[in-house]
């Protein structure tokens, strides 16, 4: 396995041979790290179910450089083009019904006859244009896992199970993008994410209604339990036990801070957007074998806020 700058001249190159050859690779998006490969050559997208060790009923994100290629894929209703075209390229996932005669291989959809597709910022895009192809890219660490921000964390998940990580840096947005599915009269919120869902039914003019809790499984980050250090995770923590590692937000700490373990603050401000950037971050530094409970302040549920109690909740959910 290679690391390289995501802006060295051969990166580039060697990356886009490797997805060519139908290879599996780690990849900088803007939400967070992703594990690319064609979306249209089956073999392909069994080694990211291989190196992650997803289960196969759990759809991947198919990435576009635009609505042209999406169109080649999918059908979208005049509103989903809307919301491409408002959101685009960025961190938001639309779910729209396959074309007949889709390329993209039924693994990657989990043998559903839905799509979401995703138009993402940087070299996950370029790659997708010269390969001329949809990739798809779920986070690049192991299933059920903290999704990672940084090449250091997936170097550290996923090892030598794939053969090339591109390093870009921290990404910025830092939780994974919104998915949502349009409707004639309102759109259906599967996933929280790096959009607000309030941004969403400002474009749209519509409501977005959350998921039913239950559901089947029709996108990605809907398992229960999932982004999970190897503590346990307590939420709306008010207070900090003996022993626990607290994960912080704002700058008034609660009673007991003092005898935390350790302390990672998601954002001193109570700035979301730098909450959510920093969000797996923190459950990652907190994500090893001798630490065992993790304490989390209460953090609001409006804007941003909505996707980071979503990935708090899940890794915080009961385990199989």
């Amino acid at each position: 396995m290679r690391v390289i700058p995501a802006g060295a001249p051969e990166s580039f190159a060697e990356a886009l041979g490797l997805l060519q050859r139908g290879e599996a690779i780690a990849v900088p998006t803007e939400t967070v790290y992703g594990l690319a490969a064609d979306a249209t050559h089956g073999e392909a997208i069994a080694k990211i179910f291989a190196a992650k060790g997803r289960p196969s009923f759990n759809p991947l994100i198919c990435h576009v450089p635009d609505l042209a290629m999406a169109e080649r894929l999918a059908v979208l209703s005049p509103l989903a083009r809307h919301l491409a075209d408002a959101f685009w390229p960025g961190p938001l996932t639309i779910v729209c019904p396959l074309i007949e005669g889709s390329p993209i291989h039924p693994l990657a959809t989990a043998g559903l006859d839905t799509v979401g597709l995703r138009a993402p910022r940087g070299v996950l895009a370029k790659l997708a244009t010269a390969l001329g192809q949809p990739i798809a890219a779920p986070s690049a660490n192991a299933s059920g896992r903290v999704s990672p921000t940084n090449a250091a964390r997936v170097a550290t998940d996923l090892g030598d199970r794939i053969p090339l990580i591109l390093d870009g840096g921290d990404a910025p947005v830092g939780v994974e993008s919104t998915i949502i599915r349009p409707f004639e009269d309102h759109i259906l919120l599967l996933r929280p994410g790096g959009i607000a869902r309030e941004a969403i039914e400002s474009v749209s003019g519509l409501p977005v209604r959350s998921v039913a809790s239950g559901s089947a499984i029709s996108a990605p980050g809907q398992l229960s339990s999932h982004y999970a250090p190897a503590g346990r995770v307590r939420l709306d923590a008010r207070h900090v036990e003996p022993g626990e590692c607290l994960i912080a937000f704002g700058s008034a700490l609660p009673a007991g801070a003092d005898r935390a373990k350790a302390i990672r603050t998601l954002s001193a401000s109570c700035d979301l957007e730098e909450a959510a950037a920093n969000l797996f971050a923190a459950l990652a530094a907190f994500d090893r074998p001798d630490i065992d409970r993790i304490a989390v302040m209460p953090i609001p549920e409006d804007g941003l806020g909505e996707a980071i109690n979503d990935r708090l909740r899940r890794a915080a959910a009961p385990r199989g």
